[in-house]
């Protein structure tokens, strides 16, 4: 799969985000790399699907301006290698921007999974 077919995946897994999603979501940047990088995965793991960085939204105070946006990657040659299919990468790209955006939004995975989202 080409950079720009997987970048197709993660866009198409942001387009159908629920509303809820799409509504709250502020200054975060989504982006795909092929891998981690060394300090990435010193601290989080070799193997990531996908990594948020920044400040949630819950954690947020009045002191909160001018920040750089949040950065949520998503990792490309790791969910290539795991899954064989397009459609399984699709599926997986869509579970891993929903729990990255999920940090995002102070969430974790049981919250999604209770929303039935994940």
């Amino acid at each position: 799969m080409t950079q720009k077919q997987f970048e197709a995946l993660v866009e198409a897994a942001l387009k159908g985000l629920p509303p809820f999603f799409l509504e709250k979501m502020r200054n975060v940047a989504v982006v795909v790399k092929a891998r981690p990088t060394r300090e990435q995965a010193k601290k989080f793991g070799e193997d990531l699907y996908g990594l948020y960085e920044g400040v949630p939204l819950d954690q947020r105070g009045t002191d909160y301006s001018g920040a750089m946006p949040d950065k949520i990657t998503i990792f490309r040659k790791f969910i290539e290698e795991d899954f064989a299919t397009p459609e399984e990468m699709a599926e997986e790209v869509r579970l891993t921007v929903m729990h990255e955006l999920a940090h995002h939004f102070g969430m974790d995975d049981d919250e999604l999974r209770q929303k039935g989202l994940y």
